[in-house]
């Protein structure tokens, strides 16, 4: 990852003919990470999809709420066995368990949606909030994954730029799909909603995660903030004892001069 010693231009991102590869290869590896690749999107569409299945085979609340827990704390234990992270599957649990607690409190199965709508109606305005007010969410998201923390904010304005455009497209995005699903919300039946429901779990995403590539791949690079503590802890350390060996050196010297010197 490259390291920048000063600001970057605001423009420097659009005066560079292509994006570097090296800058791709890592963004993607990035994004990736941040957002789980397609095992992250396996644990967020399988509970829904298998309720809203068996909600439509039988119509019985409870057994599409159980079914969708409980595959739920089966992805989080196959995390756990392999070892892998477990933030996207225990994100997964968490929400599922909030859904089923909502529906069987209500006893309407279209309840079980609700605290995910609910949840993704505050992130959009939280994509947009942060970004209006010159902290973009995604920069907090990504910047520690490219190890660049918020450097991006003050020394990298190119980097910022981008990222206020990535949070843009996230907020809107998510907006565009609480617009559909809020209204259908309201007078679909739950079938009809759940399979809605479903069938723009992965698509809007991919469509945000996409434009977060493209605006940061063409980037300037991300200040790797760690390098630079490392390479400044490493400096101090070459300094102390090049002064430590200096100071040996002049008590040697004066040590040959003091005999020379006694009458």
């Amino acid at each position: 990852m490259t390291s920048v010693d000063k600001p970057t231009d605001e423009n420097a991102g659009a005066a560079s003919p292509a994006p570097d590869a090296d800058v791709q290869a890592v963004t993607e590896a990035a994004l990736f990470e941040a957002f789980g690749g397609l095992r992250g999107m396996i644990e967020t569409v399988l509970p829904g999809l298998l309720f809203v299945t068996i909600y439509t085979i039988n119509k019985d609340l409870h057994l599409s709420a159980i079914a969708a827990l409980g595959v739920s704390l089966l992805l989080l234990v196959a995390r756990f066995a392999r070892r892998g992270t477990i933030k996207h599957a225990f994100s997964g649990v968490f929400g599922v368990a909030f859904g089923v607690v909502f529906a069987m409190m209500t006893g309407n199965a279209k309840d079980f949606y609700l605290p995910g709508m609910l949840y993704t109606l505050g992130l959009a305005l939280a994509y947009i909030i942060t970004t209006l007010c010159g902290v973009p969410l995604i920069g907090l998201i990504l910047g520690p994954v490219f190890k660049e923390n918020l450097s991006w904010r003050t020394r990298n304005p190119g980097r910022k730029k981008a990222y206020a455009k990535a949070s843009w497209a996230w907020g809107l995005i998510l907006l565009g799909k609480c617009a559909v699903l809020f209204p259908m919300y309201w007078w679909a039946d739950t079938t009809k909603f759940g399979w809605v429901l479903v069938a723009l779990k992965i698509p809007p995403f991919l469509l945000a995660v996409y434009l977060t590539w493209v605006f940061l791949a063409k980037a300037p690079p991300p200040i790797d903030v760690f390098a630079e503590m490392e390479a400044k802890e490493k400096a101090e350390e070459e300094a102390k004892e090049a002064k430590e060996a200096e100071e040996a050196e002049q008590a040697r010297e004066r040590e040959q001069v003091a005999p020379r010197s006694e009458p």
